[in-house]
């Protein structure tokens, strides 16, 4: 017989599958007659390693591509790495100024190179913690945002999208990181509701000791003002539309101008002009004509153009005008308030409106086939409620300013001369032709600076992994449109719509047919796990201490499509090392244990030929019993109801098969086994490892090559997932009661403090007594019975169970105090009734029922179901022994 290790090594076995399923290219995709099943991975940014974020939606991937690649299909997962142009170059900057280096002190060039420096190390750590993790990416594919080949797609589709009119320069309000030092998209900006200050300024008007008064939360911007504006409905101030007023302590005279865009209830009924540094004032400055006085460094100090505090820092000069103003007598009041601060979702810098010179996609020009093939069910979302959340925003699109004044990216291919004439092209020698072409100057030509937006590399990446521009009849024909993406919500706007924008504007087809939205992995104060929270345990720490296995089994358990998953992994805040337990991880790894003990159980076992017709009945409802998983984990798997999966053949494997399966067909003690039954339980073994193997695929693997003997170059990845057959619910609910009576005889046991070698007897008077004869050997064996037999009349002295209106007598030759038993039945019916009624509670609660994901209102719906049936059962003996 087969020796096995005692005790399952985790390290030592996902070490060797994953260098052998590596090593004989099994996860390799080439275009062939099958069909086609893609997955793109969703680039993790080369700032660092991974989070549980990265592991959960990895994880989630490599499930996908398992069962397909072992339902036949050509799997094809293209792995890859984003260059995060902000994120990174943050990084960098900061590596540099440890290195005493400045970044304005070098070439561009020069940052290049220690960007790419910084780039090799962290992708490399990533792909390896994707491995470790056991993705079987086709790795030959492996991609990167800012490769040779990939930016040449990027820098032709802007080009194309710049023949098309789709692509323009303009000097428009943005928003603006002063930390960072660039423009962002209003995606990028994260609003928090913060308390602040209202200040009430005093404007004197000119010739006059009047004053009329100005609220603003950002006085510092007051040296930008160029007019104050006034509703013309405002009673209060229409005698001085026209007329003058002195900006306090800059002594500069601006007008009072009239619009109806001011809210005449909102503070004073003033607005303060800055053209320069907000939104609607720009467009009240271009619509006045008022001057446009740009006070603000691109750090966020104040300019030689404010003429006060230059150089200072904005909020420093907020505290100093404040001061200023109050010892100068304009300070009128200061109020209290909360209002909504934008952040930078990058660096978390306070967010300025700054007027700039930028590039832009005019999105109103591309959007509406992503938005009529999203509502008309061409891509579906899993879950589907995430629709109106992308309806809306597209629907109310704002154009996209895609330069960042950066060096880390795809530099704009955009060339000005002397009189700041505009040729997008490739290169400088292109340059020259158009504008000689265009009649314009040749001479001071140069190369915009900027890069553009890290979105705008990455909304074409299912087209460019397979080259779809250069090579639309090669593998893109045969990969495209991928089957799935799996995705966090949070990057709806950022991401998934600007693909979909992208498959149809420069292919004219979806770029994937499946959506599928993880929920948020978040901590026990319910904060998004991330990298710069430094709120995530190591992750590969948690492998090393749980298995890749475990920690899969652990994050795909409680991860409903959509909703958070509460990841408590308690760890070193400077380590990020796992100080103790992970119940979620915890529970994979002994689910692993558990299955390599039933493994040595059955392979531990002598044989004898032959076939113990006694087993025949547990060996049919088993085989019904995995049918129907089967079929479950099929409908469940395909509608991405994945945690749902799991949970359910977790419980069938470890209860259905371990506890009773195992246990109903074990010889005697140093008593062989029929070769009959050991067939078929090696042969459900089998198949239960295939089921499992895209959520565990190591022990799985492992387990697989130990059931039977193997032919060389046979693995468990990549043989035929399980199809079901026909199976009947009335086999399975037999067992059901099966397993109740045996479980109640048990509870009388242990209640009576019997011992095993104290038998009783189980009288019936069932309705129905073929659903419990035909088991009788086994309830015997398993309730240590000394018969199980029927009766006419109610034994003497005997305790009562209900199982579906069946009833049974207990005697185990002791005397039972029925008094006393009463009062435990009626206690725990006390007990239950509780139950019931706080799980009800729960469950009528409109707040909870709308805002807990599916899956936690499923699960408080089992208590109260299980809850009702344990409270009739008990209701049921207790009405048995008051008879």
């Amino acid at each position: 017989m087969e020796e096995l290790d005692k005790k399952y090594s985790a390290k030592e076995t996902e070490h060797k599958w994953y260098h052998e399923w590596n090593s004989k290219k099994l996860f390799k995709s080439i275009p062939d007659d099958r069909e086609s099943y893609t997955i793109v991975i969703p680039p993790p940014n080369v700032t660092g390693i991974l989070h549980m974020g990265h592991m959960l939606n990895n994880t989630i991937q490599d499930l996908l591509i398992r069962k397909a690649r072992m339902e036949g299909k050509n799997a094809c997962w293209v792995p890859g790495t984003d260059h995060a142009s902000i994120a990174t170059e943050a990084k960098v900057v900061g590596r540099l100024r440890e290195m005493g280096i400045k970044k304005s002190d070098i070439t561009r060039e020069e940052f290049l190179k220690y960007a790419f420096e910084w780039k090799d190390k962290y992708e490399a750590e990533i792909l390896g913690q994707l491995k470790k993790l056991g993705a079987s990416c086709d790795w030959d594919r492996t991609s990167f945002t800012l490769s040779e080949k990939y930016s040449e797609d990027v820098i032709n589709g802007f080009i194309a999208l710049h023949k098309k009119g789709y692509l323009y320069r303009d000097l428009k309000i943005v928003n603006w990181d002063p930390e960072a030092k660039t423009t962002l998209s209003n995606e990028e900006v994260i609003y928090k509701e913060v308390q602040s200050k209202l200040f009430f300024i005093r404007y004197r008007l000119d010739g006059s000791d009047e004053h009329i008064i100005v609220a603003t939360t950002r006085p510092e911007t007051i040296l930008g003002d160029t007019a104050i504006c006034v509703n013309p409905k405002d009673t209060r101030y229409q005698n001085l539309i026209g007329k003058y007023v002195i900006i306090p302590l800059v002594n500069r005279k601006i007008k009072i101008i009239a619009d109806e865009y001011v809210d005449m209830e909102f503070g004073t009924g003033c607005l303060k002009v800055t053209p320069a540094h907000d939104v609607n004032d720009h467009a009240l400055g271009i619509k006045h004509q008022l001057e446009i006085i740009d006070m603000m460094n691109e750090n966020g100090t104040i300019s030689e153009a404010g003429g006060m505090y230059i150089g200072e820092d904005r909020f420093v000069v907020r505290k100093k005008i404040i001061k200023d103003f109050e010892a100068a007598g304009f300070l009128e009041k200061i109020e209290e308030i909360k209002n909504n601060i934008g952040y930078s979702e990058r660096t978390n810098a306070v967010i300025e409106p700054r007027l700039s010179l930028q590039w832009f996609v005019d999105m109103t020009k591309i959007v509406t086939p992503a938005l009529t093939h999203v509502m008309n069910g061409d891509i579906k979302f899993y879950p589907n409620r995430f629709v109106n959340l992308y309806k809306h925003w597209l629907e109310n699109i704002r154009d996209w300013p895609i330069s960042r004044q950066l060096y880390w990216g795809q530099r704009i291919p955009a060339f000005y001369n002397e009189n700041n004439e505009i040729a997008v092209c490739k290169t400088m020698d292109e340059a020259i032709e158009i504008f000689k072409k265009n009649q314009q100057s040749i001479e001071g030509i140069i190369q915009e600076e900027d890069v553009v937006d890290t979105w705008f590399s990455s909304w074409i990446w299912p087209i460019s992994v397979f080259d779809g521009f250069n090579k639309p009849d090669g593998e893109w024909k045969y990969y495209y449109p991928t089957s799935v993406l799996v995705t966090g919500w949070d990057i709806i706007f950022f991401w998934v719509a600007r693909m979909i924008i992208a498959g149809y504007e420069f292919k004219g087809e979806m770029p994937f047919k499946d959506v599928y939205f993880t929920g948020m992995v978040r901590d026990k104060s319910r904060k998004k796990m991330s990298k710069s929270l430094g709120n995530s345990p190591d992750a590969m720490a948690l492998i090393d201490k749980y298995g890749a296995d475990g920690v899969r089994f652990g994050l795909l358990s409680c991860s409903p499509a959509g909703g958070d998953l509460i990841f408590d992994a308690p760890f070193d805040l400077k380590t990020r090392e796992v100080l103790n337990e992970s119940a979620l991880c915890e529970q994979g790894r002994n689910f692993c244990n558990k299955l390599w003990n039933a493994l040595r159980l059955i392979k531990g076992w002598e044989v004898y030929e032959g076939r113990n017709e006694s087993n025949e009945v547990i060996i049919n409802w088993f085989d019904h019993q995995l049918n129907a998983i089967i079929t479950s984990t099929h409908h469940n798997l395909g509608q991405y109801r994945i945690s749902e999966a799991l949970v359910d053949m977790y419980t069938f494997i470890w209860d259905d098969f371990c506890s009773w399966y195992l246990e109903f067909i074990k010889p005697a003690y140093q008593q062989p086994i029929d070769q009959y039954t050991l067939d078929k339980t090696i042969e459900f073994f089998d198949k239960m490892m295939l089921l499992l193997h895209p959520i565990m695929p190591f022990v799985t693997e492992e387990i697989w090559q130990h059931i039977k003997a193997r032919e060389t170059g046979a693995y468990c990845m990549i043989s035929s997932y399980p199809k079901a057959h026909s199976f009947e619910n009335s086999v399975i609910d037999e067992m059901k009661q099966v397993k109740a009576l045996i479980t109640a005889i048990r509870e009388i046991r242990v209640n009576a403090k019997l011992k095993n070698s104290e038998r009783v007897i189980c009288y019936y008077a069932a309705s129905n007594t073929n659903t419990y004869t035909d088991y009788k050997e086994k309830i015997v064996k398993s309730a240590i019975l000394s018969s199980f037999e029927p009766c006419v009349e109610e034994p003497l002295n005997a305790q009562s169970i209900v199982i579906k209106g069946d009833t049974f007598y207990i005697v185990s030759g002791k005397e039972i105090n029925m008094e006393d038993e009463r009062e435990k039945i009626a206690a725990e019916i006390i007990y239950i009734q509780g139950f019931i009624k706080s799980v009800e509670g729960k469950l009528s609660n409109e707040k909870f029922v709308a805002g807990a994901p599916k899956q936690v209102v499923e699960i408080e719906q089992k208590k109260l179901d299980d809850g009702k049936a344990r409270l009739k059962a008990l209701t049921d003996n207790l009405t048995q022994l008051n008879k």
